[in-house]
C-alpha cells in the first residue's frame, strides 16, 4: 500500500517537474512580446506625449501584464524624489531585482541593459532609433523563443512523466 502511494507520489511530482519546465518555454514568447508591446508604448510616450521618462515609466508599467508591470513600475518609482537615480540605474537595479521572476533570459536582459545606457540621457530623435533597435532585437529573440517553444515544450511535458515512470521501475 504504501509503495503503490511513494510511487504514484513520484510520478506525480515528475510530471509536474516536467510540466512547470513546458509552461517556462511556453511563456517566455509572450512575455517577450509584452516586453515589445512596453517599449513600443514607451516609444509612443516619448514621440507624442512629452511625459517625464518616470510618469512614462509607471504608466506603461500599470498598462503591461506581470511580470513586465513590476519591472516598469520599480524603475520608475526608483526615479522619484525618494530615489533620485538615473534612467539607467533605476532600470539596470528594476531588471536585476526583477528578472528573475520572468521567464524570459539572458539575451533579452541585455537588450533592456543596453536600452537603459541611452534611456534618458539623449534627445528624443535618438532614444526613439535605441527603442526601435531594441524592438527589433527582441522580435528576433521572440522568435528564437517561439522556436523553442514548438521544439521542447511537448518534449519536457513527455520527459517528465517518462522519468517518473522510470523511477518507480527503477525502485520496484
Amino acid at each position: 500500500m504504501f509503495k503503490m502511494f511513494g510511487a504514484v507520489l513520484v510520478l506525480l511530482t515528475a510530471t509536474l517537474a516536467g510540466f512547470m519546465q513546458a509552461r517556462q518555454f511556453a511563456a517566455r514568447p509572450s512575455q517577450i512580446r509584452r516586453l515589445i508591446l512596453a517599449l513600443k508604448r514607451l516609444e509612443t510616450e516619448i514621440m507624442y506625449g512629452f511625459t517625464p521618462l518616470p510618469d512614462a515609466l509607471r504608466r506603461i508599467g500599470e498598462q503591461s501584464g506581470e511580470p513586465i508591470r513590476a519591472i516598469f513600475v520599480n524603475a520608475a518609482d526608483n526615479m522619484s524624489s525618494a530615489h533620485p537615480w538615473t534612467a539607467q540605474e533605476s532600470l539596470e537595479q528594476a531588471v536585476m531585482k526583477l528578472w528573475k521572476y520572468t521567464a524570459m533570459k539572458a539575451p533579452e536582459q541585455e537588450v533592456i541593459r543596453q536600452l537603459s545606457l541611452t534611456l534618458g540621457t539623449s534627445d528624443r530623435k535618438d532614444q526613439l532609433g535605441h527603442l526601435a533597435t531594441a524592438v527589433r532585437q527582441l522580435e528576433s529573440e521572440e522568435s528564437t523563443a517561439r522556436e523553442e517553444q514548438a521544439r521542447y515544450e511537448k518534449m519536457y511535458r513527455s520527459l517528465g512523466l517518462l522519468c517518473g515512470a522510470f523511477i518507480v521501475i527503477l525502485f520496484y
